[in-house]
């Protein structure tokens, strides 16, 4: 059963998001697994504001409100995810201002590997969602589908999605997405990348993925 102590960290977390300017007024949703069910943000809620009032419990199985808040209207992307990924204990789509941008620009970039970081923490490979409606089944379809082997994904014209086993992992998830995409529009597209082969040398000596 949710306690009311796992209610006050979910906001507080919540908070924490919107105290790095993750996300801004109404923009993004924040969701915990916890046995089950899930916490979500609700629909129309302030991520950085979130209230008591605002949090919906959802069965992950059905989706189902079972203290009658009304979960966001992305609450078909994070249940999906935690249905497909049991690793997963929370889900977070936010729109940062630098990664936002990059999400609306015409040619985008398509690798972020511009520190060791963005490898070790947000993933080698962010695929690129194409824009669909917020909140419509074919965008909750199409994310799903593409976390159920990554970790990130950027949605065009829109913004982003990261999950993780637990807060801090998404955090900074999330915070090193954001970096990657300051230093690319920051740098006037004069920036480098990881080859792949430092990116393999991170994964035997940072990650220990791999052997040599």
């Amino acid at each position: 059963m949710i306690t009311e102590e796992q209610i006050q960290q979910f906001i507080a977390q919540a908070h924490r998001c919107g105290d790095a300017r993750l996300t801004i007024c109404s923009s993004g949703n924040l969701s915990w697994r916890i046995g089950d069910q899930a916490l979500v943000s609700g629909t129309g809620s302030w991520v950085p504001s979130l209230k008591r009032e605002n949090v919906a419990i959802c069965n992950i199985a059905d989706g189902t409100s079972v203290n009658g808040v009304k979960p966001s209207m992305e609450s078909g992307f994070h249940l999906g995810i935690l249905r497909e990924r049991p690793d997963v204990n929370v889900v977070f789509h936010f729109q940062s201002e630098y990664a936002t941008v990059v999400s609306c620009m015409k040619n985008r970039p398509t690798n972020f590997n511009v520190t060791a970081e963005i490898p070790c923490h947000v993933g080698s490979e962010i695929p690129l969602i194409p824009y669909y409606r917020p909140g419509s089944k074919e965008l909750a379809a199409a994310v799903v589908a593409a976390m159920r082997d990554h970790n990130s994904i950027l949605l065009a014209k829109h913004g982003q999605v990261v999950c993780g086993k637990d807060f801090d992992e998404v955090f900074e998830r999330a915070m090193f997405f954001e970096m990657a995409c300051r230093i690319i529009i920051q740098s006037g597209g004069a920036y480098e990348v990881l080859s792949p082969a430092e990116i393999d040398d991170l994964e035997v000596y940072v990650l220990g993925k791999k052997t040599k």
